[in-house]
């Protein structure tokens, strides 16, 4: 049986540690669709357009993943798209708490997917979007933890702004 996963969220602009748990999921998936959400209320730096385009950059060498965006509930976009397992990234037991309440809101709104949560290796444990923007705001060099695409996308941005 063929089983299909999303990895859902804004990815605003996606990381190592979101590479790096796609990468590991994408051994234990048959499919995986990076889902990069809409999410106007978090007035991303990046358009969807753009967070999308990075993401495509940053996963091209896998070939059971793709990348789409999306608006909506994750489980309805699961559903329609036949993903069975929605994948989740724990960083820190700080996370635990709202990534259990979203995995039972989600259970509750649509019972036929599951949700896996991943543990980021040591060396991606500490990374996340927003932390990546601020040091690159900031003018700091994120060459560690991003793809050189979006380091590259980071620098543009703050020069034009």
């Amino acid at each position: 049986m063929s089983v299909g996963a999303i990895y859902p969220g804004t990815f605003d602009p996606i990381t190592n540690g979101h590479t790096e748990l796609v990468r590991r999921a994408a051994k234990l998936f048959d499919r995986i669709v990076v889902a990069i959400a809409e999410s106007p209320a978090k007035q991303p730096l990046f358009s969807s357009d753009e967070r999308i385009l990075l993401a495509r950059t940053a996963l091209a060498d896998l070939p059971n993943v793709s990348i789409d965006g999306y608006q909506g509930l994750t489980v309805d976009y699961a559903a329609e798209h036949g993903l069975r397992v929605i994948i989740r990234g724990l960083r820190a037991v700080t996370d635990f708490e709202h990534e259990f309440q979203l995995a039972s809101m989600n259970r509750h709104l649509g019972a036929e997917v599951e949700t896996v949560l991943l543990t980021p290796t040591d060396e991606y444990a500490f990374i996340s979007s927003s932390l990546v923007r601020e040091v690159a705001a900031l003018g700091g060099d994120v060459n560690k933890f991003v793809h050189p695409d979006v380091a590259r996308a980071l620098q543009a941005r703050r020069r034009n702004s």
